[in-house]
């Protein structure tokens, strides 16, 4: 607002100067009273034409996330922008080295994955986007193994676990993911269960996590390896139908032999469930923008209250652990 005034008054000035000097010498006017203010109205345009359009409140933006993330993203966009109606938010669901990929595009702002960026994919991105991304775990996550009902023994141990992956149980049991590539879970498996053992040639992809709950209630053979999201908030319609279709699996516990458990919070929490990994934001946006707007909620209060409801656990929420004990 102040420049408009300038360069307003400015130009004022110039007519008055220019109308003195054309009546005092017939055909003469300033040339650098003009010449200052086109420079000050190219400067008002140029500034108003790299103006970011959108901010922390209000706009469009552009996410990619992990797909094991679906329900629970869904959840936290939907009160965002119910809270700011002036705000899109539109997230393309991916596979996650689809959405490490996406830190070469321009229009993508922020990604949801498991894993944070590496030093080579930090430098890309400050030499390439020429802004220095952001990233924090948000909450922690488990892989919920899920059998068909029929399967009578739902009971596994880790070492179980890597060989119905490696194929060598004695069973008839055949791994099924949401893709066999570039997917999260994948890459979980790959380097945090199996640690460089290959995977079965049998094992399956299905097309999403969804597809594998399906494929699972569908064929007793098949063991599924997907987000506990897509299956621990038993309060969801949706995921209360899937419950009814398969069954959540039994690992053994990381500190009681003989203890088996499923990824429900505390277990998470404690890590007494075997397969935890991180949720993680990375933001690349080079003003404060919609981005931070929702970086922001998704790690303070209500974002985290968000991840709790769908029973993962939030990371930036403190817990105390009490025992307890049952009288019958």
């Amino acid at each position: 607002m102040f420049i408009i005034w300038l360069v307003q008054n400015l130009s004022r000035l110039s007519e008055k100067i220019i109308m003195m000097n054309f009546c005092k010498n017939g055909s003469y006017f300033s040339p650098v009273v003009v010449s200052l203010g086109f420079i000050f109205l190219f400067s008002c345009t140029s500034d108003n034409r790299n103006q970011p359009s959108d901010t922390r409140e209000r706009g469009t933006i552009h996410i990619s996330v992990d797909e094991s993330f679906k329900p629970v993203i869904d959840s936290q966009i939907q009160v965002y922008e119910s809270s700011n109606p002036e705000s899109r938010i539109i997230a393309h669901y991916k596979p996650e080295a689809e959405c490490f990929r996406d830190f070469a595009v321009d229009s993508i702002r922020m990604v949801i994955v498991t894993r944070r960026f590496s030093k080579e994919e930090e430098n890309f991105i400050i030499d390439s986007m020429k802004v220095d991304p952001g990233q924090m775990v948000i909450a922690y996550d488990a892989v919920a193994v899920i059998v068909n009902p029929l399967v009578t023994d739902s009971l596994f141990t880790m070492s179980d676990i890597k060989q119905i992956l490696k194929g060598t149980f004695n069973n008839r049991f055949i791994p099924v993911f949401d893709g066999l590539q570039a997917t999260s879970t994948v890459r979980f498996i790959v380097d945090s269960v199996l640690k460089g053992d290959s995977l079965s040639p049998k094992a399956s992809a299905a097309r999403s996590s969804e597809k594998v709950i399906e494929y699972v209630s569908k064929n007793a053979d098949a063991i599924g390896f997907i987000g506990v999201s897509w299956i621990g908030n038993k309060e969801d319609t949706m995921q209360r139908s899937f419950l009814t279709k398969v069954k959540i699996a039994h690992i053994e516990s990381t500190d009681k032999p003989g203890a088996f458990v499923i990824p429900l919070q505390a277990n998470i929490y404690t890590r007494r469930y075997p397969m935890v990994r991180d949720l993680v934001y990375i933001l690349k946006e080079k003003h404060t923008g919609l981005g931070h707007g929702f970086a922001y909620f998704l790690s303070g209060e209500r974002g985290q209250l968000i991840f709790r409801r769908a029973y993962l656990v939030p990371a930036k929420q403190s817990f105390n652990v009490r025992t307890a004990t049952i009288r019958e």
